[in-house]
């Protein structure tokens, strides 16, 4: 398993790369732009983690600007830890034998989301490519929020 990012919602784009990059130091390592999902994620890094950050290997702070306006509260600013892991479907089945409730399943193969006891949301994504739809995970519906 890897720790990969911190996700963090934002309301101002030049505020907040004001605060974590010329304020606090971090540095810009890409954005994403989506037009379908109306958001832009921008991915900053430690200045000691920047050139592994461009390898995908750093640990990273992600920013993420609805370009809809939203009110952020219940935490809800606070999005996500994320890890990379080995075997996508076993981890999960792993959490569901163990009472835990897959809020957003692995359909894709690539992507699933759990929360902690303190309902802080887990982002799990499959190393390398994603893994061939299987069952239960491929028909299984979203539960709850994440």
């Amino acid at each position: 398993m890897q720790y990969l990012h911190t996700m963090v919602r934002i309301k101002d784009i030049d505020a907040s790369l004001r605060f974590y990059c010329d304020l606090l130091g971090l540095k810009e390592v890409r954005r994403k732009e989506s037009e379908k999902g109306r958001f832009t994620l921008i991915f900053l890094a430690a200045p000691d983690d920047e050139a592994r950050s461009t390898r995908l290997t750093a640990p990273e702070l992600e920013l993420t600007y609805n370009w809809d306006p939203e009110e952020y509260t219940g935490g809800r600013n606070f999005g996500h830890l994320a890890y990379r892991v080995d075997d996508i479907y076993a981890l999960c089945q792993t959490f569901q034998d163990n009472g835990v409730t897959i809020n957003r399943p692995p359909r894709d193969g690539h992507m699933a989301f759990v929360k902690s006891p303190d309902g802080i949301s887990i982002e799990l994504l499959q190393k390398g490519d994603a893994l061939p739809p299987q069952e239960p995970w491929a028909s299984m519906e979203n539960s709850g929020s994440w």
